[in-house]
């Protein structure tokens, strides 16, 4: 009797999401409601897939700028996540970064992808997002405690 192979198991992906913060809003995170994949309807960061060979930061500004057309600058690592949803099949490392927006370039988002956001807003960290509103690796960064003006990594 012959032993069937297993169907092949899908990798995690890396995903970066990035905490975009501006003088112009003190204490406030960029975030827009998703649309057309999973976690539609849910504030999520600007982010997007880690690409082969690009660093954590270079991710963090591509990303941004092709979602809201803002320029970064002092981009730094908040911290890494495990993030793993099975009943959306869902399981991403996430790499949580942070950028001041740089105004010299532009000082508000622009919704460069309409057909993947609602549109862009701030939200003042204080004000504490309602999980329930949350794609799941933003709400399990809250969850955890982790705040993006008190950074874990360097």
């Amino acid at each position: 009797m012959s032993k069937q192979a297993e169907p092949p198991r899908e990798r995690p992906k890396v995903g970066v999401g990035v905490f975009v913060t501006s003088e112009d809003h003190p204490n406030c995170v960029l975030v827009g409601i998703r649309k057309g994949s999973s976690g539609s309807g849910k504030y999520a960061l600007p982010g997007g897939h880690l690409e082969f060979g690009e660093e954590w930061d270079v991710c963090a500004i591509r990303e941004t700028e092709e979602e809201t057309g803002i320029r970064l600058k002092n981009v730094k690592t908040v911290t890494v996540m495990n993030c793993i949803v099975p009943e959306e099949n869902y399981h991403y490392i996430d790499i949580f970064m942070q950028g001041e927006v740089d105004t010299t370039i532009l000082r508000e988002p622009k919704n460069m992808e309409p057909e993947k956001c609602e549109g862009w807003e701030w939200l003042h960290w204080d004000d504490k997002i309602p999980l329930d509103r949350c794609f799941k690796p933003l709400q399990m960064f809250i969850q955890n405690g982790n705040n993006p003006f008190k950074t874990k990594l360097h």
